[in-house]
């Protein structure tokens, strides 16, 4: 699997629509970042050639518009951030957010949830 590079805060908040959305033209992306509205329209655009450079993303062109896609999925980027700080310690990963933050009830059962629906989609190794 190829490393993929890090991206900055804004390129970041980029691929958040990316992953949530789909493919996107630039001006889909600039309308549906959730910035400041002093970024341009250029400026995106600019942020999205450097970022295919970078291999963050890739673009086919429909008619005259580009076509932006990211190369690696959010599930991808969790991933390799959990092996690149955490050594794929997932667990080690876990306390780390309950040390820092203030989760709500809500969030530890929603979560508590999700691991038991991990558990019964896995067979057990044994």
């Amino acid at each position: 699997m190829d490393e993929m590079p890090t991206p900055t805060t804004r390129e970041m908040e980029i691929l958040k629509v990316l992953w949530e959305h789909g493919p996107s033209s630039v001006r889909t992306v600039f309308r549906r970042l959730d910035v400041d509205r002093d970024l341009a329209y250029n400026t995106v655009q600019t942020l999205l050639r450097i970022m295919e450079e970078k291999g963050l993303v890739s673009h086919h062109v429909e008619g005259r518009t580009f076509v932006y896609t990211p190369c690696f999925s959010r599930d991808d980027s969790a991933s390799r951030f959990l092996d690149r700080v955490f050594d794929g310690a997932a667990g080690e990963l876990v306390q780390s957010l309950l040390r820092a933050e203030k989760i709500a009830p809500a969030e530890l059962d929603r979560m508590q949830a999700m691991i038991a629906e991990a558990r019964r989609a896995r067979p057990r190794r044994g």
